[in-house]
């Protein structure tokens, strides 16, 4: 990828296409525009009562763009009952290069001072790509986007891209789109501004009241620790 920064890779997502790679060991990355598109609801991220119970007790002591690298290491590494990542080496540069643009970020779940389990992603106008995720703790990646949708409910944003539906997903409530819905629904969210640290989140450790409804439905308020 010579000559292709991370100006570039906004542009990318501005035109509603991302990079991947065929695999961690590979050099080469390609563009992606998937026929079907995952996103998220962001009032309707389904938690179940022991989720919610996990995320109350504070468990994890949540982080904010502490260890960014960190995180996308972790997303890239090779996991138990996986073939592979699609994170290579090129791709980890390039995000870190986001993230010193504050073009991108990460969430983090944290115990004992050690990181274990996050989310990073990319932030363009009032729209967030989500990238990838990793648990070394039971629930602590489910953690991160609990903590994820109500810091994007409380910034203003309009949209969660997941990119692609898996199974895990499905059961938060990440629905599948068409093409052309998901380019509609970009071009709203492009045209807002979205605030990854709105106001009252300056210090990156926050907790979310969760309550659930009879159909397990996300409602949420954001508060400070």
């Amino acid at each position: 990828m010579t000559g292709f920064g991370p100006l570039d890779l906004l542009g990318l997502y501005a035109n509603g296409v991302f990079p991947m790679a065929d695999s961690r060991d590979s050099d080469d990355v390609f563009i992606v525009d998937p026929d079907e598109r995952g996103v998220f609801a962001l009032d309707g991220l389904k938690i179940s009562k022991s989720l919610a119970k996990t995320v109350r007790s504070r468990r994890f002591e949540i982080r904010i763009n502490s260890a960014f690298v960190d995180v996308v290491a972790a997303c890239a590494a090779p996991r138990a009952k996986e073939a592979g990542t699609w994170i290579n080496g090129n791709i980890e540069y390039l995000y870190a290069q986001l993230h010193d643009l504050g073009r991108a970020h990460s969430v983090e779940c944290w115990q004992a001072d050690k990181l274990v389990g996050g989310l990073y992603g990319v932030h363009l106008g009032a729209a967030f790509f989500g990238e990838s995720m990793f648990s070394q703790k039971t629930n602590a990646s489910k953690v991160a986007l609990v903590h994820l949708v109500g810091r994007l409910n409380a910034g203003g944003f309009s949209l969660l891209d997941t990119q692609f539906i898996t199974p895990h997903l499905r059961t938060l409530g990440a629905v599948e789109i068409s093409r052309a819905e998901y380019h509609e629904r970009l071009e709203t969210a492009l045209a807002l501004v979205g605030t990854f640290e709105p106001y009252g989140f300056s210090d990156p450790k926050f907790a979310i009241s969760v309550w659930t409804s009879g159909s397990g439905v996300m409602q949420s308020s954001t508060q400070i620790s």
